[in-house]
């Protein structure tokens, strides 16, 4: 969403120096006093009362708070910093905690600790950035960070242990203290130097389906060139042999991506990033699969084993459940960059998709992926955070504005909220089955399913390449062998009463239905879902803003209209709704949460809305119908044969 859309974000200020409610356990464990234990209670309170309530609360990505720009060096020889363990992953792990001690002789509440990678953070030159004079003394933002004064005794005694959860990222790491706040910081102290054990191990399997249905794609990123070490998937089906499969390597430099941060202080190194396709599937076979690197002397680098489960052929009759959710973000699971008012809900909806991994095939995130607005090092932390997910089904993305909108750089919208990425971190880091990456719109088949994903992004009006594509994925779906016909977009392009939409009541994406609506109604179309609006909103089946039935739970025979959703509660801060509730509104919920479709055969569907926090049903309803009625005639449309 839009960061600079009116809405008011609700900050708990009292609770400002705290972590996030799901980190209470771990800090309560490390309050010196049962009065500061209980304080972190009502801070909880709070937190997730102005969650639940705030009409915003999307806040701005945390480490543009930092004017690393501003940074000056006055290196303190009674200050210290020491991180440990200085060896990490020694048993091939991924992640690691890591204890770091200060030391400071003048602590002070805006005193923080900020984690760099590379750990050599200190330049002489930076890259050109706007500006004149000298240049920042320090070239690049940390990747995370935590302020030092989250207990009382470290501003009585200066001395405090805090603990961070670091991610293998290809390179060493360093901590280094600053005093000043976030908007003046001086440096004061670096610490030792850590390093995982293999820093260039392969790591965050990201599946996806390929261009055809028997197809299934494995990316993931490593710090190996294809000049170092040759990238493969080695697979195959239980009790037969495996086989390997070579994957192709690609990369990017700063001049790729297209503006500040992430040309300036948000640069980092983004590795390699390896894709692999393997075809030829049996349908709804498990296989198992592990990536790995196959260096000179004949030794191979092995990531961890998975598996997944392929996918059904176009028209399967087989039990096919599909997730969708949009605008997720990361958390970092340390409780770092005070992310409690900027994606507060992103890990309730991983973990709870991956505590029920076993009954989804699927997983759709439509935009809005990791929010990391220009901050390259956020996308390591996001593909590590939904790992769990992506390395076991197929999760395709869509485009959003914060992955792709930067002025003059070919999108719809000339707005900054991709932070200078301008659509090449998205693009490069997942596999999507489109025809050309620039434009980020795509088809892909799932058994009884056809989804034809648009790019919001990129002009989707009449006349426009896009447009002929969405009525071509319309047109060419066989509906007596796949009923359920899908659209999916990242911005409203159908209905919403969030208030961001409110203007002229209009309640769409200006331009959004007026040129699809007819599409919709004359391939009719099932559902129709939306992120960018943080919240979670259902329609009636609507046709030209008139509610095509009254039923609301059971829906029989010809729909006659469109049931558009807004899924937009994966984990940014909450969006608010108009107080007057629209005619074609049957559910509202400002929380976090994503859709469940169940497809038990062609006749039947089940539509479950589930709430993050505990995955519990909110709201849902049925669809029975015969092929016959997806050929009825419905208002303006009717089958040539009638």
């Amino acid at each position: 969403m839009d960061n600079n859309m009116e809405e008011t974000s609700i900050k708990a200020a009292p609770c400002s120096s705290f972590r996030a409610p799901w980190l209470l356990s771990f800090r309560s464990m490390a309050a010196s006093t049962m009065r500061e234990a209980a304080a972190r209670l009502a801070c909880v309170f709070l937190i997730v009362l102005a969650a639940a309530s705030t009409a915003a609360g999307h806040g701005v990505q945390p480490l543009s708070s930092i004017a690393i720009h501003r940074a000056t060096v006055a290196i303190d020889a009674s200050a210290a910093v020491k991180a440990s363990p200085a060896l990490l992953g020694s048993k091939g792990e991924d992640t690691a905690w890591v204890t770091v001690d200060l030391v400071s002789p003048h602590p002070n509440d805006g005193d923080w600790i900020g984690v760099f990678s590379p750990s050599n953070i200190n330049a002489s030159t930076c890259p050109a950035s706007h500006g004149s004079g000298p240049g920042p003394r320090i070239c690049s933002a940390p990747i995370k960070y935590q302020f030092a004064n989250y207990s009382s005794e470290y501003i009585k005694s200066g001395k405090w242990a805090l603990k961070f959860l670091l991610i293998n990222q290809r390179q060493d790491f360093s901590f280094a203290l600053f005093t000043g706040g976030l908007s003046n910081p001086q440096l004061i102290a670096v610490s030792n130097k850590i390093a995982f054990a293999n820093p260039k191990a392969p790591v965050y399997p990201r599946l996806a389906q390929g261009k055809s249905w028997n197809e299934m794609t494995v990316t993931w990123t490593s710090g190996y060139d294809i000049s170092e070490a040759y990238p493969f998937v080695e697979w195959g089906m239980k009790l037969s042999p495996s086989t390997r499969t070579a994957a192709g390597t690609v990369t990017f430099d700063r001049e790729s991506v297209c503006g500040e941060p992430a040309r300036t202080v948000g640069w980092r190194d983004p590795g390699f990033i390896h894709t692999a396709f393997l075809t030829d599937l049996w349908p709804n076979k498990e296989y198992h699969y592990k990536i790995g690197h196959l260096l000179s002397d004949g030794n191979v680098v092995w990531g961890k084993s998975h598996s997944f489960k392929a996918p059904p052929f176009p028209g399967q009759k087989s039990l096919q459940r599909v997730v969708i959710f949009g605008d997720m973000g990361k958390v970092e699971r340390d409780g770092s960059n005070e992310y409690n008012n900027y994606q507060p809900g992103a890990l309730l909806t991983t973990d709870t998709l991956v505590k029920d991994l076993d009954n989804i095939d699927i997983v759709f995130h439509i935009g809005d992926i990791s929010y990391a607005n220009g901050y390259l090092s956020q996308w390591d932390q996001f593909t590590q955070q939904v790992a769990g997910i992506t390395s076991r089904v197929p999760y395709m993305i869509a485009s959003g504005n914060h992955e792709r909108d930067w002025p003059d750089s070919g999108s719809f919208y000339n707005g900054t909220d991709s932070g200078g990425e301008c659509g090449v971190l998205a693009e490069t880091m997942y596999y999507t089955p489109t025809e050309n990456r620039a434009n980020y719109w795509y088809s892909t088949d799932h058994g009884m399913f056809r989804f034809c994903v648009a790019d919001s992004e990129h002009d989707w009006r009449e006349g426009t390449e896009q447009y002929k594509f969405i009525e071509n994925c319309f047109a060419t779906v066989d509906r007596k062998k796949q009923p359920w016909l899908i659209f999916i977009a990242h911005r409203v392009l159908g209905y919403s009463s969030g208030t961001m939409y409110a203007k002229g009541r209009m309640f769409q994406e200006p331009m959004g239905r007026e040129s699809l609506q007819k599409l919709w109604q004359k391939y009719r179309v099932d559902l129709a879902f939306y992120g960018h609006v943080h919240n979670y909103e259902r329609t009636c089946p609507v046709y030209e803003e008139q509610c095509m039935s009254s039923e609301k739970s059971h829906y029989t025979g010809t729909i006659n209209g469109t049931i558009h959703v807004v899924v937009g509660g994966g984990g940014a801060g909450l969006s608010g709704f108009v107080a007057e509730t629209p005619a074609w509104s049957i559910y509202r919920d400002m929380d976090y949460g994503f859709v469940k479709l169940t497809a038990f055969n062609y006749s039947s569907l089940l539509y479950e809305y589930k709430r993050s926090s505990d995955g519990k049903v909110y709201d849902s309803f049925t669809v029975h119908r015969e092929y016959k009625d997806v050929l009825a005639c419905v208002k303006d449309s009717c089958p040539p044969n009638q």
